[in-house]
């Protein structure tokens, strides 16, 4: 990411000629709030609704804590080892530039700050995939599955409006004037450093935040 030339007007640059193609790489953030907190409550009622007479209610706040908690690890994952990979292939390195070297070369355009949904969905279904296999079949404990998604995915709700806000708002004191340094520096400074967008924990845990 580091070679890429920085261009930070609001005027984003074309990415297909097909108007519909261009159409699915914009989004706005309320977007993402109309299509994923629909989801956030279905897979917490659900939850709920499905709960074994003889689990008791603790489970449903722990699983939807956890879930919360695995999303940050999650997200420092995929901007690390995804969206920051670095393919030696022409065709794949435009897959890359696509995917999250359009956002570095182009920071400040607004509705390209959020996951578009031909990205999220598909890693939404992976990684309920996965819960369902780690936690439904493996562990047989399919009733956590329900909120505990439903914490992930909240997870990656509080990340893309975090991420955007930190782009677009200019906080001058708290938690967010934090991340907000931590996000530009990862932009401006040190592009393969400071993963973590809605928290720098990950960094401190796997070193990537600069002494």
């Amino acid at each position: 990411m580091s070679t890429i030339q920085v261009d930070n007007s609001e005027n984003p640059i074309r990415l297909f000629k097909s108007d519909f193609l261009e159409f699915f790489t914009h989004i706005s953030p309320l977007a993402v709030v109309i299509i994923w907190l629909p989801v956030v409550f279905f897979f917490l009622v659900r939850g709920i609704l499905q709960r074994p007479a003889q689990s008791g209610w603790v489970f449903i706040p722990a699983a939807y804590a956890l879930g919360l908690f695995l999303w940050t690890l999650a997200e420092y994952l995929l901007h690390r080892f995804l969206f920051h990979h670095h393919p030696k292939n022409p065709a794949h390195e435009r897959i890359f530039f696509l995917f999250h070297g359009v956002h570095h070369a182009q920071p400040r355009v607004k509705t390209r700050l959020v996951m578009p949904p031909v990205v999220s969905i598909p890693l939404a279904l992976l990684f309920y995939g996965l819960f369902w296999l780690v936690l439904g079949v493996l562990l047989s404990a399919g009733h956590w599955v329900g909120p505990m998604f439903s914490g992930f995915i909240t997870g990656y709700l509080m990340y893309d409006l975090t991420h955007y806000a930190t782009h677009h708002f200019n906080f001058r004191s708290g938690y967010f004037k934090m991340v907000r340094k931590h996000h530009m520096h990862h932009h401006f400074q040190t592009p393969e450093q400071r993963f973590g967008v809605s928290s720098p924990l990950w960094d401190y845990v796997f070193k990537t935040y600069p002494k």
